[in-house]
């Protein structure tokens, strides 16, 4: 059959006015009619089922109450409870024995709620006192000193319970020497700082009050029940059309009829979230970047718990002497030499000290000191892969020096890295972690999960993987980072069984300057609870744990999220003596 346009082209001398005409036009204006009403109805349907789609997202994943009764505020705050859409993220049985065991290895003592400050904790009013060695005998290298401290508050009583977060540091700025402290905490206001005696001569106590315990306690119910209060954004952009979004790994969700994005990564099961913009669909996804925090989630009474020079990281002074004079063990240098014994190397709990400005490490092995020469050496025919935050970008930056960068034109935060030495066969390369992820901005399509990233690799001897991931997961609950260490761990198995002899370095968190804004974000004791599942997750695995959380804080340079470069230099040296272990005579 012929449409009207052939009709019309196949009778050209037909009058308009004729009745065949006016019958042509009432057909194509029937048809006219019903195509733009079915055009009408496929619109109308197709973006009904785009809304369903992501409602029936959202009512698969149905919120949870993930707050904590015991941690519930009292005060003006109204309570809040943490609807998330994260419930269908429950753990396995094996992974929920798993995460109770990491939670109570943990677990911190929770004080009395104080009425005021004045009964809060107060470094200035607090004292220690270097106790007498047994038997009031010389100090030696190789003995234990000990310093107990007695906290007291604002009015200057003792403190009859625990839970202050302190660290503890015996140096001496003569020998360019330091050991970071183990702080036991006696539960009755007082705290045992122990030292092991590494060196002869000077040696002086420091010890410091990051946190008062009825501080941690916010910190805690803040942890576990505003994990919201550090947000992202993406921008959505289609031609000259662009919104931009919150997102976050479990959203709020207290209105069920708003669609969101899911961006949840299919192999590990990550989960991430946006919500959707109004105009655009969500494969328009253009990057990624830090939202910023929200603000007045303490009440004006917790706040006084976290003022500057006033009891965030105070030192507290000694009631005596702060610093011992340290003599030299009872043993000549020629029986030192055939028991081939160098002096202070004893086994302690610190991973290892500083001395003479250089780390020295207590696993037995004597940290080589490199230049660039035995530098190129050491990584010819390597690939080194980095991965994590900006603290194993640090790594990358120190390296890059020595090995020519191959310019990705990534942004200057968040990368993807390259350096190439063709000569030597030298490849480095660094990537940031998968959400969350608090860098300025990182294109969608970088957005990586490093177990993702480490089941690519082939690995092998000269395959070296170096490792990163904390400081952007001090906002959220601490099962949040067990979940992603379980993840890079399995495939850190994975690749250790198909690529033997791949040399797996660990980073642990390290010390930072701290604020109120930063206390209530990324206070040091989040680092300390990370850190503390990060060593109790990879023990017994084949990796190299590289503390960076004593090396910072053995370290007299102040608190810094980026270590100096002079910490840097220290950290290297140690795991290329990993990479390039010396030869044995």
């Amino acid at each position: 059959m012929l449409t009207d346009k052939h009709e019309a082209a196949a009778n050209p001398g037909q009058p308009k006015g004729d009745p065949v005409s006016r019958r042509l036009s009432r057909r194509a204006l029937i048809f006219f009619l019903l195509a733009l009403s079915g055009l009408s109805f496929l619109l109308r349907n197709i973006l009904t089922l785009e809304n369903l789609s992501y409602h029936t997202a959202s009512m698969l994943f149905q919120p949870q109450n993930s707050s904590h009764p015991a941690l519930a505020q009292k005060g003006p705050l109204p309570p809040y409870n943490n609807h998330t859409i994260c419930s269908h993220l429950e753990p396995t049985p094996d992974e929920a024995l798993e995460d109770r065991a990491l939670l109570d290895a943990i677990a911190w003592p929770k004080p009395p709620a104080p009425t005021s400050l004045n009964q809060t904790s107060d470094p200035v009013h607090s004292l220690f006192a270097i106790l007498p060695s047994k038997g009031g005998r010389e100090r030696r290298v190789g003995d234990q000193l000990e310093a107990l401290v007695q906290m007291q508050d604002f009015q200057g009583r003792p403190k009859r319970y625990g839970g202050d977060f302190l660290v503890a540091r015996l140096h001496s700025p003569d020998l360019g020497a330091g050991v970071a402290g183990t702080v036991v905490d006696h539960l009755n206001g007082s705290y045992s700082a122990l030292f092991p005696l590494l060196w002869e001569g000077p040696a002086q106590v420091t010890i410091t009050m990051v946190h008062s315990s009825e501080a941690v306690a916010v910190l805690q119910r803040l942890r576990e029940q505003r994990s919201d209060r550090f947000f992202f954004q993406s921008l959505f952009r289609s031609g000259e059309l662009s919104e931009t979004s919150v997102c976050n790994m479990c959203l709020p969700h207290n209105r069920p009829q708003e669609p969101l994005c899911n961006y949840t990564d299919l192999h590990t099961g990550e989960p991430w979230y946006c919500l959707k913009p109004k105009r655009l669909s969500c494969d328009t996804r253009i990057n990624h970047f830090k939202g910023g925090y929200k603000k007045d989630l303490v009440t004006h009474k917790e706040a006084l718990l976290f003022q500057s020079r006033v009891n965030i990281k105070v030192v507290i002074h000694a009631s005596g002497p702060d610093r011992i004079d340290v003599l030299p063990k009872k043993i000549d240098d020629l029986e030192l030499k055939n028991r081939n014994i160098e002096p202070g190397s004893v086994k302690y709990n610190p991973s290892g000290y500083y001395y003479k400005g250089s780390w020295r490490s207590f696993d037995g092995t004597p940290v080589r000191q490199f230049d660039a020469k035995s530098i190129t050496q050491c990584l010819t025919g390597k690939m080194i892969n980095m991965y994590g935050d900006s603290t194993m970008r640090q790594w990358f930056e120190y390296l890059r020096a020595f090995v020519p960068e191959f310019n990705l034109r990534s942004p200057a935060q968040a990368g993807p890295f390259m350096a190439v030495d063709c000569k030597h066969n030298i490849l480095l390369k660094y990537r940031c972690h998968g959400p969350p992820l608090g860098f300025s901005t990182v294109r969608a399509s970088e957005l990586r999960y490093v177990a993702n990233e480490l089941d690519r690799l082939p690995g092998g001897p000269n395959t070296v993987v170096a490792l990163s991931l904390w400081a952007h997961f001090s906002p959220f609950p601490v099962e949040v980072y067990i979940r992603r260490m379980r993840h890079i761990r399995r495939a850190l198995e994975r690749l250790l069984a198909r690529g033997p002899g791949t040399l797996v370095v660990i980073r642990s968190a390290n010390l930072r300057a701290l604020d109120k804004e930063m206390s209530l974000n990324h206070s040091d004791w989040f680092s300390l609870q990370l850190d503390r599942v990060l060593r109790n997750m990879f023990m017994g695995l084949a990796v190299v744990f590289v503390d960076a959380w004593e090396i910072t804080l053995a370290h007299h340079s102040p608190h810094n999220i980026h270590p100096p470069p002079d910490i840097i230099k220290n950290t290297i040296s140690l795991i290329l003596t990993q990479v390039c272990p010396a030869k044995k005579s």
